[in-house]
């Protein structure tokens, strides 16, 4: 079997059915792309997109698959919304002789959506660095798994490095820091936290929510420049990064005060900005930008034959690297499951398994070729997250410089918070019920406590 018969498809840009594919055999293993190539998030979007496709093929080029089992991918535009995002899962989730192996949403909105329908399609729910915090909590989320680090981590990390520059916690006292989020659950993941830490250390913290898509941000940077918080802590996604780095310019607000969760802090966020965003930070999922012992494989099976995806200037970008380590943990999970269950296409089920007892180890991960990209994970039936680790990053003007050691998320402080959240959720269960009408353009949130229901409507 060649490369070529390794289904690359994306789909119409309203989600719309995917382009027409090889029917599969019964030794591939089916993996749904969830993807936005097309939107006001495409420029984040695509970056990684193209990092998760190059390591599936890579896999197939370089190993003849997993185990033998080749990989079949196919991509579905949500165009970053959730009733598209889960129409494409709906769409793909049966594909294969085994269903999808997993779905990464890279979405919270779809991944609150998807996570009412995972225990019922037996489908492990993937969102490395988001997703809902709680969910980390594997004994009340069985099929969720927020890999490598929550909001929750990313929040509580830059606390600690502003409380270090401060001088301790205690010196936060009578601070003002400011939150500028994108008005979705994306952006309200991290309020939990830092109202608990400001309720602990006496800082005021002030919420600055931003409207999809982000480009409007002149009334939010406004009550900035009147507040002058000591911090700014930067929720966005998209266009809204760049957007909130420039009116930072425009009102005179420090760049170097700015601190941006993970998904603020890649090329794409600071470069529309030239000079402007020099000196503005973001903590890390673990990883920065740069090409990797991995990349050499990339180069010499996938690049030299012209069979790559993004651009071979692009692939040390920090977008492109976090989705080489997203497929990476999907398809050591896989690896993981065909230790138990044989070398054959595995079930969600089977591969849910494979994610509660993956073990990647230093030399595990150094063989991979992703050594300093990221470092050991071990999970389990009650930790579904694994890891808690992050570091601090500056834009220099030109690229991005680690100014940091590792920095490990307070566990004392979040694992009550996450257990207080799962305990409420498996007591009352999901506050509301998703339905999209694909075809009609009709979505809704309904405030009854119930599974999400998905009609689509030929």
């Amino acid at each position: 079997m060649t490369r070529k018969h390794v289904l690359f498809a994306v789909a119409a840009a309203l989600g719309g059915a995917a382009i027409s594919a090889p029917a599969l055999a019964q030794n591939e293993q089916f993996i749904p792309h969830l993807v936005y190539r097309t939107g006001a998030y495409a420029p984040n979007g695509i970056p990684f997109a193209n990092g998760v496709a190059d390591y599936y093929n890579l896999v197939n080029e370089r190993d003849g698959g997993i185990n033998g089992v080749k990989i079949v991918f196919e991509e579905c535009d949500t165009g970053y919304a959730t009733d598209r995002g889960v129409e494409c899962y709906e769409r793909l989730k049966g594909k294969g002789p085994t269903g999808a192996a997993y779905v990464i949403p890279l979405s919270t909105g779809i991944t609150y959506a998807l996570t009412e329908k995972a225990p019922v399609d037996k489908i492990p729910v993937i969102s490395m660095g988001y997703g809902r915090a709680d969910s980390r909590d594997g004994t009340v989320y069985q099929w969720n798994f927020p890999l490598l680090g929550t909001y929750w981590t990313a929040a509580d990390i830059i606390l600690q490095h502003i409380a270090k520059l401060e001088g301790g916690f205690d010196k936060l006292k009578g601070k003002k820091i400011a939150l500028v989020y994108h008005d979705s659950p994306y952006g309200k993941e991290p309020i939990a936290l830092l109202e608990k830490r400001a309720k602990m250390s006496g800082f005021d913290l002030m919420l600055l929510p931003v409207t999809h898509p982000g480009v409007e941000q002149k009334a939010t940077w406004l009550q900035v420049r009147q507040n002058r918080p000591d911090y700014v802590l930067l929720w966005g996604w998209g266009v809204m990064n760049s957007t909130a780095i420039k009116e930072a310019v425009s009102v005179g607000y420090p760049r170097d005060k700015m601190y941006g969760v993970w998904w603020s802090g890649a090329e794409p966020d600071v470069r529309p900005a030239d000079d402007g965003a020099k000196g503005y930070h973001a903590v890390t999922l673990q990883h920065t930008a740069g090409q990797f012992k991995l990349h050499e494989d990339l180069k010499k099976y996938l690049y030299d034959k012209g069979e790559g995806v993004a651009k071979w200037e692009e692939t040390g970008e920090i977008l492109y690297v976090r989705g080489l380590i997203n497929g990476m943990l999907g398809i050591e999970a896989i690896r993981t499951a065909q230790a138990r269950f044989g070398n054959k296409p595995m079930t969600g089920e089977q591969v849910r398994w494979g994610f509660e007892n993956l073990n990647l180890t230093a030399e595990r991960i150094k063989e991979l070729g992703f050594e300093g990209m990221v470092t050991p994970i071990k999970l389990s039936c009650q930790d579904h997250q694994g890891a808690d680790i992050a570091r601090m990053q500056q834009w220099d003007g030109k690229e991005w410089k680690i100014i940091s050691g590792n920095y490990k998320a307070d566990l004392s402080i979040l694992d009550p918070m996450v257990k207080d959240a799962s305990a409420k959720y498996a007591t009352i269960g999901p506050t509301s019920v998703f339905i999209g009408l694909s075809g009609r353009g009709i979505a809704a949130m309904f405030p009854i406590r119930t599974i999400g229901i998905f009609l689509v409507v030929p």
